[in-house]
């Protein structure tokens, strides 16, 4: 079941990258990612309000458990990191090709073998180091397809924000592991519906400030915003993805390396969008640079079978 919600989650986030890049187009990017964050808590709003005040959702999947600071201050960093990752990540894909910034993404599996490498000490084995491998492998083919639409890998500070933006999400993957396994497991046992809706409500507050602080002051020296569609798109593709995600994480024997990597499935979604919709250039070398991902994540749900 897990397995289905996960692939299920990955369709719908690559809808999501595809209408947060058109939403992008030619518009100012901290308002558009605070309305996404409004939208978003606007969608979970009501079930907070309603398990509060009532026994409608108790027994049912839309129930949001309450809790006092001990519980919402790990939120409050999870809406942090995860903030972290979208304004680099919105701000990179407005300058970027859809097309650059799918595969870049897919390489988040990656990211969390080797930070698992890294910080836990755990050891890769054959099939895993071939798709950490072919990801690499598929990186530095895409810079050179980078370069004839006049991208420079080392030098573009664009590639640098969608880099950290997928490393970041790749952090809170990890992260969203320890929120919600069981405390027997080693980790909190954080209620999943309490996490999704209270860190969008956290991040739109986030947002407000740095719309208020950051981009207000001047915004007539700046891309301005125009409304677009597009924007509550992305909020209902999002919000629905994720909830799948971390129903997903929730249920026994779900493990965040196969749900990583099936998420990042999207990007055949939003290269399809880049390709149809958006007509990017450069189309065949870059799908063989993709292949060459989506064989690498092939590898590592071999080796983390």
């Amino acid at each position: 079941m897990w397995l289905i919600l996960a692939f299920m989650s990955a369709a719908l986030l690559g809808c999501y990258d595809s209408f947060k890049k058109d939403a992008l187009r030619g518009n100012a990017v901290i308002p558009v990612l605070f309305l996404n964050t409004v939208f978003s808590s606007l969608v979970f709003l009501p079930f907070i309000v309603l398990s509060a005040s009532s026994d409608l959702l108790d027994s049912s999947m839309f129930h949001v458990a309450s809790g006092g600071w001990d519980m919402h201050k790990y939120i409050l960093l999870k809406a942090f990191i995860v903030l972290s990752s979208w304004v680099l990540g919105y701000f990179g894909m407005k300058h970027l090709p859809l097309t650059i910034v799918g595969p870049i993404n897919a390489t988040r599996p990656v990211m969390v073998l080797v930070g698992a490498l890294l910080v836990f000490g755990e050891r890769l084995n054959v099939w895993q180091w071939v798709g950490v491998l072919l990801a690499v492998a598929s990186f530095l083919l895409l810079s050179r397809s980078g370069k004839k639409e006049g991208i420079d890998f080392k030098r573009d500070h664009w590639i640098y924000m969608i880099v950290g933006a997928a490393a970041l999400g790749a952090l809170s993957g990890l992260y969203d592991k320890y929120l919600m396994a069981p405390v027997s497991q080693g980790g909190i046992g954080l209620d999943r519906m309490m996490v999704q809706s209270w860190y969008n409500i956290y991040q739109s507050l986030m947002m407000l400030a740095m719309l208020m602080l950051l981009w207000w002051p001047k915004h007539h020296e700046t891309t301005p915003f125009h409304w677009s569609w597009s924007i509550i798109g992305v909020s209902l593709f999002l919000s629905t993805a994720d909830f799948l995600y971390f129903y997903s994480l929730s249920l026994p024997d779900a493990m965040i390396s196969i749900v990583s990597m099936i998420r990042r499935g999207s990007v055949i979604v939003s290269f399809l969008f880049g390709a149809m919709f958006f007509h990017e250039k450069n189309l065949k070398a870059k799908a063989f640079d993709l292949a060459l991902v989506l064989l690498g994540m092939v590898f590592l749900y071999i080796g983390s079978k």
